[in-house]
């Protein structure tokens, strides 16, 4: 699929289809194909695509590896929808002159929407309520081992006290929570009154949560920040939730202190190796799991596709674009 563009407009490819009015503003500006299908194009067929074009609008969920950036040999910009961009390797763009771009801000709120429902959910145990419900045994309560937690007056730890992480803490505020945290820079004490965060130190921001948040990015530094040694760390009637990313959580070691009861619960919004989770958690009654849904809204994912899209045009007319993350590019074009 093609949109009309003016003539002589810098050529872009999209990597999955998007919503019509993000189209609609790409073709005032470029000349825009669109992959048709819904699905990651294979690798090979992603090269082709991009071969001859000069910007990229790539889905969070579609990996653009070294490899491919040496077989684009005219791209310039490569703009994802995401927050995260552990799905490029940025470094190899940046040695090959490409800027990478990413949509931070637009997304704070809907993944703070869905921190809290998972805080919810898992505490209270919902979904294995609703199972229990639907099985047939709205009678039979008294004899259902299962027991929520009370999410009032707990105490919320939150790891990683970014954007995500203070709109998760200020809706903190409606169940009279204690809010605690942890950053390996603290914020400076204005901004801690004004979130109603106390700052401390992570191992004791481990031990002190009823229910705690990650909230920070990942790095090679963040894989695996919680292994099987901070998760005992943990109350056994704690509850952990991840709105982060995959793989700043052992997985494996999750599992196994979900199963031998070491924590209460756990809520999920991504994993390692997604889609392929690990099977582990299939098994488990006291995991809620959702299938990387912090933006799931049509407003959020429409903001999300714009702000890359006004990226990309940047990009293509020469500047600097808004959410540039290797601003080191920048040396290398003016070379």
């Amino acid at each position: 699929m093609s949109v009309a563009a003016p003539s002589a407009a810098p050529r872009v490819f999209v990597s999955r289809p998007v919503f019509p009015e993000v189209l609609d503003y790409l073709g005032k500006h470029l000349e825009v194909a669109v992959n048709p299908g819904a699905e990651a194009l294979p690798p090979d067929a992603l090269a082709a695509a991009v071969a001859d074009r000069e910007g990229l609008l790539l889905s969070g969920f579609d990996p653009f590896r070294a490899e491919l950036v040496a077989r684009c040999p005219r791209l310039r910009a490569v703009c994802n929808i995401a927050v995260g961009f552990n799905n490029i390797d940025v470094a190899a763009c940046t040695e090959a002159g490409i800027r990478v771009t990413n949509t931070p801000d637009v997304v704070d709120d809907s993944t703070a929407d869905l921190a809290w429902a998972l805080i919810l959910a898992a505490g209270r145990q919902v979904v294995a309520w609703d199972r229990w419900l639907r099985a047939g045994n709205w009678q039979d309560t008294a004899r259902n081992p299962l027991r929520g937690l009370d999410i009032h007056h707990a105490t919320l730890g939150i790891l990683g006290l970014g954007r995500v992480g203070r709109a998760i803490a200020a809706r903190a505020a409606g169940f009279s929570m204690q809010v605690v945290y942890h950053n390996r820079r603290r914020l400076a004490p204005q901004d801690e009154a004004a979130t109603g965060a106390r700052w401390l130190p992570r191992d004791e921001l481990l031990r002190a949560s009823d229910f705690l948040v990650l909230a920070l990015p990942y790095t090679p530094e963040n894989r695996h920040a919680l292994g099987a040694a901070e998760l005992a760390l943990m109350k056994p009637t704690a509850c952990l939730i991840n709105v982060a990313r995959g793989g700043i959580v052992d997985d494996r070691a999750l599992v196994a202190a979900l199963r031998e009861k070491r924590l209460a619960g756990a809520g999920l919004d991504v994993f390692e190796n997604e889609p392929a989770l690990d099977p582990g958690f299939l098994d488990l009654d006291n995991v809620v799991l959702t299938p990387h849904i912090g933006t799931a809204t049509r407003a959020t994912r429409v903001a999300m596709a714009l702000r890359a899209a006004e990226n990309l045009v940047a990009a293509m007319r020469g500047h600097r674009p808004r959410d540039l993350v290797n601003p080191e590019v920048e040396s290398r074009l003016r070379a």
